[in-house]
């Protein structure tokens, strides 16, 4: 099943900057080969269910790696069955729509 994710991994007990553990995760996608976007309080993820929360799952192994002795995540998970749709997809239906 195809999932778009909005995801926010939220390393705690590492002072203010969380670039670094942003950075890494950001890493974890690209090695995945999962197609996502940064923005400013989070990433959008997209790709098959179980590839995205395996990406999801390492990206906690790896800021736990680099120090983080706690993580809070939120993620917001949408799926459809009646036909496909991209990020890409959702952002042109609006930018469409928008006139």
């Amino acid at each position: 099943m195809n999932v778009i994710v909005d995801l926010c991994v939220v390393p705690m007990g590492v002072g203010v900057s969380v670039s670094k553990y942003v950075a890494e995760c950001q890493q974890v996608l690209q090695e995945a080969g999962l197609e996502h976007r940064l923005h400013a309080y989070g990433t959008n993820i997209e790709g098959d269910w179980d590839e995205v929360f395996a990406a999801i799952k390492r990206c906690h192994e790896r800021v736990h790696e680099l120090g983080a002795p706690r993580i809070t995540t939120t993620i917001k998970v949408g799926t459809r069955t009646d036909r496909q749709q991209s990020m890409q997809d959702k952002i042109d239906s609006v930018t469409e729509n928008d006139s």
